[in-house]
């Protein structure tokens, strides 16, 4: 693996690290989760023989601090931090753009925000349920006020099962499917042993996931109207194996609402750590389309 360039970034109330490999037009990796810069790991260096590849932990995660460990966490201000780091590394052109799960959360508003600096986005599976016409029930079901109760009361990974079972809710008929409810920690813990300090990170960054970035992120609702004039740049993806899953829901929805193809890849939710390979190599193709 090619050793990154690293470099820090003063933002609004926090200090970014992020990591740049390659050269060319940049491609901006924006980590979903409780992962940083090295859920990307697996992908970057195949990325960066085509493009300036840079990665970051998001604020508050691993190595980005806060200035206030205790201030709310909001989808516009992670978006702003993306754009900050377009500005400091591709400074007269726009970017290509890749999130996953929450990070396509932030994506999304990157793109409806500030347009002239994101040439394509590919958005993997953002959980944005609000914009599905059962809101409401999904509301219920990811039970954020409970989340935020269980890790007051039991702790964290009680906190982490039931957040992570609202999201293996089968969307069409109400059922907790067989897929294993650990997410992307889970996925964490299951790298070599040379990943043991990416796994280390991830797991201190659950808290903070939890208890900062779940309320704000769950709760956002993108701007349907302006994503339809912006759908020749957008291009909506999901996990081949997350059908059935919550997550899958939205992007899908998304999808049919503004007339494009939904982009299949391999694996579920975590699929770029799961399948890196192949993930990567699609993921090459659809900045290329």
């Amino acid at each position: 693996m090619t050793e990154p360039t690293t470099g820090s970034l003063r933002v609004n109330g926090a200090t970014l690290h992020y990591e740049v490999r390659g050269q060319g037009p940049l491609l901006l990796l924006i980590p979903g989760g409780a992962g940083g810069a090295a859920s990307f790991d697996g992908i970057a260096d195949g990325l960066s023989s085509a493009y300036t590849v840079a990665t970051y932990d998001p604020r508050g995660m691993s190595r980005s601090t806060l200035d206030d460990p205790e201030a709310a966490q909001r989808v516009p201000e992670h978006a702003d931090d993306a754009l900050r780091l377009i500005d400091l590394l591709s400074p007269g052109e726009p970017a290509r753009v890749f999130g996953s799960s929450s990070g396509a959360i932030a994506a999304l508003h990157l793109l409806t925000a500030h347009p002239q600096r994101v040439e394509r986005l590919v958005a993997h599976e953002p959980p944005v349920v609000e914009v599905l016409p059962d809101a409401r029930e999904h509301r219920v079901l990811i039970a954020i006020a409970r989340v935020q109760e269980t890790l007051r009361t039991e702790g964290l990974m009680p906190a982490m099962a039931v957040f992570a079972a609202g999201l293996k809710k089968d969307g069409a008929n109400g059922e907790t499917t067989e897929a294993d409810a650990g997410g992307e920690a889970e996925a964490e813990l299951q790298l070599p042993p040379q990943a043991a300090a990416r796994a280390e990170r991830t797991m201190a960054n659950l808290p903070y996931f939890v208890g900062r970035i779940v309320p704000g992120f769950m709760s956002y609702a993108p701007d349907l109207h302006r994503l339809q004039t912006l759908s020749d740049r957008l291009v909506l993806a999901c996990g081949q194996d997350s059908r059935g899953e919550l997550p899958y829901r939205p992007a899908a929805f998304l999808a049919e609402h503004l007339g494009t193809e939904l982009l299949h890849f391999p694996g579920g939710h975590t699929g770029l750590t799961t399948h890196p390979a192949a993930f990567g190599a699609l993921l090459r193709e659809a900045f290329r389309a």
